[in-house]
């Protein structure tokens, strides 16, 4: 594990990343009536796993999401993006036509909008995370 050796970075990355996987969250739900969604959200919760990778090291982060690589987030998504097109070909609708569906209980009306979203997010934090990743692996093996 690489230690960066500076206290700070290392406090301010364990107090900063939740807080900011937290607000890409919020502007993910937000995207619909004002400004964010899934780009800007997925760039949020990049830049949270980034944070953490240049405090801890590329280990780490990996430990961090666990069983999940982040090549598999892109692919997610880009198969939640697809999936949000087929809901309007069962209701006889035009191709990219938005559905919306209002979940009893908590009144949260949920669309294929925020099904394409969630896939741009998942396709940019997996691409984003995947880059950095990357660069610090070659970066590790140079002398």
């Amino acid at each position: 594990m690489v230690k960066s050796g500076t206290i700070i970075l290392n406090t301010a990355a364990r107090l900063l990343m939740p807080l900011q996987l937290l607000f890409s969250i919020f502007l993910l739900l937000r995207g619909h009536d004002e400004p964010g969604g899934g780009f800007i959200a997925g760039l949020v919760a990049a830049g949270a796993f980034t944070l953490y990778l240049f405090a801890f090291g590329v280990s780490a982060t990996k430990e961090v999401l666990r069983m999940v690589d982040p090549r598999d987030l892109v692919g997610m998504g880009l198969l939640l993006g697809m999936i949000s097109v087929v809901p309007a070909w069962f209701v006889g609708e035009p191709f990219l036509t938005a559905q919306w569906w209002t979940i009893p209980g908590i009144d949260f009306k949920a669309s294929t909008p925020l099904i394409f979203d969630i896939g741009v997010y998942l396709a940019v934090l997996g691409s984003v995370v995947t880059m950095v990743m990357t660069l610090m692996e070659v970066d590790k093996d140079e002398p």
